[in-house]
């Protein structure tokens, strides 16, 4: 009996080449999903290995002659891989979805490291006049929810629960309405956070009882019609990368982040910390990021 020998650097080259055409087959998934598959860089890579290899047992029961590199042994692997991940995603998406508890429920259970109450976003309730201080609170309480697991921000309501609605906000514009209150949100979140962080906030209205009437709440009323005071929700995501403060136009950016009930602003060092150990580089770039360093301290040796 022959048994055939197949060189060690020839399966190395073969795993190598497997795990290549995983990551390419990925990315080209994600690009045809346009973002309807949220799933990390690395599930989506072993999703395509087992697509990869379900499409070539397809190809080849099928087409027993059909080349390796073949246009049509490419496609039918590719298909299966894409087919994959969509699916998982879905499935993902359909287990992992929490159902939205109403904005009523969510203020009687009061603060807490993913909830946080405002009186106002604009106005100085001690002066009755708008206040610049009270705006860059919200963007640093959106900020740090961004940084850390998400959160939802409340205005309208204070530390105690209590609904006081969004007419001194309101007062401020020029079209005291919604619309244009949440106009005047999305345009501070992204002056303060960037255009990407901002597009991470999903901002609603509903309707709260007064504390004069606590039969007024209209539990539908989720659009902000009915009666009863209206506060504005604003549902932060967790970032997939840090999201920075802009307090001024030449002001330093900050990092802020959620710690228990507190929004706290870290220091150079912390936030160098808190970065690495939140968002790791991969390791293509982890190895790049080191080879670097070890250039630079030879050179300056």
């Amino acid at each position: 009996m022959i048994q055939e020998q197949v060189p060690v650097w020839v399966v190395g080259i073969a795993l190598v080449l497997s795990v290549v055409l995983a990551w390419l087959f990925s990315a080209v998934a994600h690009w045809l999903l346009r973002g309807r598959a949220r799933l990390g860089r690395s599930t989506s890579i072993v999703i395509s290995m087992l697509g990869t290899g379900i499409g070539l047992l397809l190809i080849g029961a099928v087409l027993p002659n059909s080349p390796l590199w073949g246009p049509l042994t490419i496609a039918v692997a590719l298909g299966v891989s894409v087919a994959g991940i969509a699916g998982y995603a879905a499935v993902a998406a359909h287990f992992q979805r929490v159902e939205r508890e109403g904005l009523a429920e969510l203020v009687r259970s009061g603060e807490s490291s993913r909830v946080e109450f405002k009186s106002t976003a604009r106005v100085n309730l001690h002066t009755g006049k708008r206040d610049d201080r009270m705006e860059l609170v919200v963007a640093k309480t959106v900020c740090a929810f961004l940084n850390a697991d998400g959160g939802t921000l409340v205005i309208g309501v204070d530390d105690l629960g209590k609904p006081l609605g969004l007419d001194a906000d309101f007062a401020t514009l020029k079209a005291p309405d919604a619309d244009r209150f949440e106009l005047w949100l999305r345009d501070h979140l992204t002056v303060s956070l960037g255009q990407n962080a901002a597009a991470l906030v999903e901002v609603d209205f509903a309707t709260l009882p007064s504390a004069e009437d606590p039969t007024a709440e209209d539990p539908t009323a989720e659009s902000g019609t009915g009666d009863g005071l209206l506060a504005c929700r604003l549902g932060c995501r967790p970032s997939p990368r840090p999201v920075y403060l802009r307090p001024g136009r030449n002001a330093a950016p900050e990092l802020w982040v959620r710690t228990g009930n507190s929004t706290r602003q870290l220091g150079v060092d912390e936030a160098t910390e808190y970065v690495m150990h939140r968002w790791p580089l991969n390791l293509g770039s982890t190895i790049a990021a080191q080879f670097r360093a070890a250039v630079r301290f030879s050179e300056e040796r």
